[in-house]
């Protein structure tokens, strides 16, 4: 008796509850490794995303290329809108006061073609009060030693004053008076500088209003002189 009651206090006997890692009345160790592995959170195996490693200057670069494209998109879109009313097709006739040694000369669009021929020719809208003439008119003097360019003075006045501000420009170009507008409103000329480009058959082949670079002129005049029948 005395043996039964100290195997008891001593945890002799199997007559006590269960050890940690025993199953209940089986006497056997119980795997506590996979029970552990199976509560114990597992590390989260993704990655906190990386900040972008593309050059400054990549982004520098689309950024650009996107401002440009819009800014020619909307270039674009004024020039369509401002030469809206220049005529397609046969290019409208004129016959105007030119300003030449001659007193009383006079030229049509059809001399200066025939002076010309097989050539593409340009008309060029200009005005004494025009700065951006002004800043244009270098251009124009450079394509017009290449191309047969008329320059149109509109609303500048008569023979006399054109031959005079063209004398204190230091300007050799040929050119006709429009002292009323009315050759512009023929081509659909509402502003100045207005660049109007004939091909060598008498159609329009192109035109722009505002500032034209020596590099469009002549872009437009090659292009003229391609063109197809």
């Amino acid at each position: 008796m005395v043996g039964v009651l100290i195997g008891a206090l001593l945890g002799d006997g199997g007559t006590g509850p269960p050890a940690s890692g025993s199953a209940p009345g089986s006497g056997k160790s119980v795997n506590t490794i996979g029970f552990d592995r199976a509560c114990r959170p597992v590390p989260s195996l993704s990655r906190a995303p990386r900040p972008s490693t593309a050059p400054p200057w990549r982004a520098r670069l689309t950024r650009w290329a996107r401002d440009g494209a819009l800014l020619l998109a909307l270039l674009w879109a004024v020039q369509a809108w401002q030469t809206r009313d220049v005529p397609r097709g046969a290019a409208p006739d004129f016959n105007a006061a030119a300003v030449s040694a001659r007193p009383d000369a006079q030229l049509s669009l059809a001399q200066w073609r025939a002076a010309h021929p097989g050539q593409p020719v340009a008309l060029n809208f200009w005005a004494e009060w025009c700065p951006v003439c002004k800043l244009e008119q270098d251009n124009v003097s450079q394509v017009a030693g290449h191309w047969p360019v008329l320059t149109v003075a509109m609303r500048s006045g008569d023979v006399t004053a054109v031959r005079r501000e063209l004398e204190r420009r230091q300007l050799p170009w040929a050119t006709v008076v429009d002292p009323d507008g009315a050759i512009a409103a023929r081509y659909g000329v509402r502003a100045v500088p207005a660049f109007i480009v004939i091909d060598a058959e008498g159609r329009v082949s192109a035109g722009s209003v505002g500032y034209t670079t020596t590099a469009g002129m002549w872009l437009r005049l090659v292009r003229a002189a391609w063109e197809l029948p």
